[in-house]
């Protein structure tokens, strides 16, 4: 697969998967592995065969240093990580219930992720990416959701596509402080966006067609709603369609919607042109269902595997899956 680089900015971050319960049902054990939203997209196109990089801070501290390794191992470029002594890695341990949903308990902040600043971006790390992607767990603290913001505009300068995935998680956000308003300046900043059915729901607080107008006031041309087994939805500001989506037993939910992501932002990437081929594949729907089809059995893999890096298909993979479930 030969591609620009797909660059994701953000937090890399440890899961700690509990493992096993003792005789009052509590966790007998917590078991790290990596993660982080953007860092598992980055994994999931590196694995995909594209040329991934990831940008954020990690902390100088042993689980830094894993994050660093796991995320090198898996392919991903690493250039623009920055290291850091003052501040410890974000750790977040997950749980499971009897359907595979997931829930979080978050120990962040402080955590090095926090403190990317401007002058943190290397002079010419857009001067060749095809997409940056982020996700809304960079917004949560005002430094770092400028710097988010002012990254997603160097990469508009330099021709890049800008993807953003929603991943609300409402623990992260102080308590005082109601997420929705500091979304909607990243949300108008990218090109491209992904939601669930319910990050859906949350924007729609006066309906779908007012989110939906509101979104179409900034540069998205494409929005991609999923919604676990059941049909995905999107939309352009002159259409709007749904695909069936993979039914498959789920283990672990953990980074579904990040290797949707993945898949999706790889086949973005072979697209020659940024942010106006969009309007392209709208134009040209069997290409734009392709890639979402492509997309959707990423995520369907990655829910039959325990863990975020670990649970990332290959394409063969995703194409053998793809070829009997037709």
């Amino acid at each position: 697969m030969t591609m620009r680089p797909v660059l994701c900015f953000g937090e890399a971050l440890i899961d700690f998967h509990a493992e096993g319960k003792d005789a009052n049902g509590h966790a007998r054990a917590y078991l790290p592995y990596a993660g982080g939203a953007p860092a598992n997209v980055a994994v999931a196109a590196a694995k995909l065969g594209g040329h991934a990089r990831f940008a954020g801070m990690l902390s100088t501290d042993p689980f830094g240093d894993f994050l660093l390794d796991s995320l090198q191992h898996a392919g991903v470029d690493t250039r623009d990580v920055v290291r850091t002594d003052q501040a410890n890695t974000a750790l977040a341990f997950v749980t499971l219930d009897a359907h595979s949903e997931r829930s979080f308990s978050f120990y962040r902040p402080p955590a090095a992720d926090l403190l990317f600043r401007p002058q943190h971006f290397r002079h010419d790390a857009f001067h060749d990416v095809a997409v940056f992607h982020v996700c809304s767990n960079s917004l949560t603290e005002p430094e770092l959701a400028a710097t988010t913001c002012e990254g997603m505009r160097r990469a508009h300068a330099a021709g890049a596509l800008v993807s953003f995935d929603l991943n609300l998680r409402p623990a992260l956000w102080p308590h005082d402080v109601e997420p929705l308003p500091h979304l909607w300046p990243a949300l108008q900043l990218a090109d491209v966006v992904k939601l669930s059915a319910e990050e859906f729901a949350y924007l729609a607080v006066d309906g779908e067609q007012a989110a939906l107008d509101r979104l179409w006031e900034g540069r998205a041309k494409l929005l991609v709603v999923t919604d676990a087994g059941n049909p995905l939805r999107w939309f352009h500001p002159d259409a709007e369609g749904e695909l069936p989506s993979y039914r498959v037993q789920a283990i672990d939910s953990n980074a579904a919607g990040d290797a949707f992501v993945g898949g999706l932002l790889c086949q973005l990437a072979q697209l020659d042109g940024g942010a106006e081929q969009v309007q392209l594949l709208v134009d040209q729907l069997p290409r734009l269902h392709a890639l979402l089809r492509y997309a959707s059995a990423c995520g369907a893999l990655a829910v039959t595997r325990q863990g975020s890096f670990s649970a990332m298909p290959t394409d063969d993979e995703v194409r053998s899956f793809m070829e009997s479930h037709a």
